[in-house]
């Protein structure tokens, strides 16, 4: 099982070699292993990801790299569509961006964390807003920065479910 902790990692500024700088905050990560900018050759083979975001250019370019890394990918654009959505398809990750309409990211991750039926659904908050406080108190497994960035957003999850793997959980 994983711990209430959740992984938060700040995108920085781009090096010189135009690859993204960024780190774990690991005073509030509690995970044993590196996140790291390239993306895991193990991905978990059509793993349903429900992804909850607003923006139709950031819905194009997720479902992109997401279905790139072999995923099978479904999106929604409210938070009351997510939660029945989630309740009925048991995705193994659930990404949502805080700002979304009628049951904003967080009060999602805090019902689906708080369901029986769904609270070992992975759940990663990924915003534009320094929320990183506020999605752990809400039960996220992860946190990410915006802007989008398709290696650590494919390495997060790919951790995220090792760690789910590692531990034993069924999802």
């Amino acid at each position: 099982m994983l711990s209430t902790d959740s992984w938060v990692i700040d995108v920085g500024a781009s090096n010189t070699t135009n690859t993204p700088e960024f780190k774990a905050n690991t005073s509030q990560v509690g995970l044993s292993f590196p996140v790291t900018n390239t993306v895991p050759d193990n991905r978990s083979s059509r793993a349903l990801i429900l992804v909850v975001e607003r923006n139709p250019a950031v819905q194009q370019l997720e479902r992109y790299f997401l279905e790139h890394a072999g995923y099978e990918v479904e999106f929604v654009n409210d938070g009351l569509v997510a939660l029945s959505r989630a309740q009925e398809l048991r995705p193994r990750i659930v990404v949502a961006e805080i700002l979304v309409p009628k049951l904003d990211g967080l009060s999602l991750c805090r019902a689906i964390k708080t369901n029986p039926d769904t609270k070992e659904i992975l759940v990663m908050i990924f915003s534009h807003l320094q929320a990183q406080d506020r999605a752990t108190e809400a039960g996220a497994d992860a946190f990410l920065i915006k802007p989008l960035d398709e290696q650590l957003l494919i390495g997060t999850l790919e951790s995220l479910l090792a760690l789910r793997q590692s531990s034993g959980g069924t999802k």
